[in-house]
């Protein structure tokens, strides 16, 4: 007699329960099992060795492990990163146990309890200034750029008319959001003054803003071109520089009540791709975003304003923008939304041998579906009524939703 062995690949609890049910399991039963089922590993940076091995013990008793360095039993060094291996259950039941141990063990367990809640429940929306975005499906930022000198669409959209046709046609492909560049950072591009940008963008915004509903974002470092654009109608706020170029820039966006997409970047885009090299990409990003979202908080703006961007293609190689890709899901750990700009770039190019940005569309589309899969929420893109058709089709395989008329 067979029976048929098959391999089985669950993501998450409610997939976990799904599959539980389909069994005719009681519905309680599939509460308590679903746990069980979702394996996830956590990154611990700095342990002192100390508690390190209390961490170690306590996931052998669990039924778990925790991968410390060599010298960490003996404390023949001094801090060790862990990670902790085991089920959604176990690491639950790891935050249960530390609340008896010393060595500031209590204070991780709430933090590690914070960081699994925000996996199981990633952010159901993000707020502007005077709207909501829910984010039930993929949403798609259209880029609108009106610049002599972007990388893929430079000078097609200087003139008013001009951006006023791409800003509606954006719109009515299917954009969610409508994103406002007047300053190109490309790499290697130079800087341009405040006072040019604002010639280029404002008259954008008051135009668009009349013509169409969808909820536009200014895409700036400049704390003045932010606080004007928001002034003139723009929602969002869409800072490369993570709020690192201008130090005024956090508590402009805080007075304004503008929501605020943080990037990831090393340098400037005239000096960003001269040295891509890190020692742990993903993890420098993380603790960059990181920082980024404190000042952010600190400054006064409302955790349902803010959105991350690992920043594909800024200050990264090859290599580096394809590890990214694949190890998307860690920046969930961050819990706010993911936005992620693949659009037409480089890596593309290198990638299918294609020197011209328009001829990059189907590897921009493979990298929505992938991102989608990887659990990013909003997508910049330059082609939005196929990267929307991408994303829609991608999300209904993995969440068994679908609307028809949406």
């Amino acid at each position: 007699m067979s029976y048929s062995p098959r391999i089985l690949w669950v993501e998450d609890e409610p997939a976990a329960r799904r599959l539980i049910l389909g069994l005719g399991s009681d519905p309680a039963g599939a509460a308590r099992m679903a746990g069980k089922m979702v394996r996830r590993l956590v990154h611990l940076k700095d342990v002192p060795c100390r508690s390190a091995n209390i961490l170690k013990q306590e996931m052998l008793a669990l039924g778990g492990d925790a991968a410390v360095a060599r010298g960490t039993v003996g404390c023949s060094i001094p801090v060790t990163d862990v990670i902790l291996i085991g089920s959604l259950k176990k690491l639950r039941q790891l935050c249960v146990r530390l609340g008896d141990q010393p060595f500031g063990l209590p204070a991780l367990a709430t933090d590690l309890a914070r960081l699994l809640s925000s996996l199981d429940a990633p952010p159901a929306v993000l707020l502007g200034r005077s709207c909501r975005l829910h984010l039930d499906r993929p949403r798609i930022m259209g880029v609108l750029n009106v610049t002599p000198d972007s990388f893929s669409d430079g000078g097609r959209f200087r003139s008013l008319d001009s951006a006023l046709r791409q800003g509606a046609a954006l719109a009515a492909e299917g954009a969610d959001l409508i994103d406002i560049g007047g300053e190109s950072t490309r790499p290697g591009a130079a800087a341009v003054s405040a006072e040019e940008e604002l010639d280029r963008v404002l008259p954008i915004i008051e135009a668009l803003r009349r013509e169409v509903d969808t909820p536009l974002s200014i895409d700036t470092y400049k704390s003045s071109v932010a606080r004007a654009a928001v002034a003139a109608g723009a929602e969002f706020v869409n800072d490369i520089s993570g709020l690192q170029f201008d130090s005024a820039m956090a508590r402009t966006v805080a007075e304004s009540g503008a929501g605020l997409f943080v990037m990831h970047t090393r340098g400037s885009p005239e000096t960003m791709q001269q040295d891509t090299r890190y020692p742990d990409l993903v993890g420098e990003v993380l603790a960059s975003l990181e920082s980024s979202l404190a000042q952010a908080r600190a400054a006064g703006i409302g955790e349902e304003k803010l959105a991350i961007d690992p920043g594909i293609g800024f200050g990264k190689s090859l290599e580096g923008n394809l590890e990214i890709l694949r190890r998307l899901r860690e920046f969930h750990s961050l819990g706010r939304p993911v936005l992620l700009g693949t659009s037409r770039k480089g890596f593309i190019g290198k990638v299918l041998g294609q020197s011209a940005p328009g001829e990059r569309l189907f590897g921009t589309l493979a990298t929505v579906a992938l991102g989608v899969e990887r659990g990013a929420q909003i997508f910049r893109v330059h082609d939005v009524r196929p990267a929307r058709e991408a994303a829609l089709m991608a999300w209904a395989v993995l969440s068994g939703e679908h609307s028809e008329q949406d």
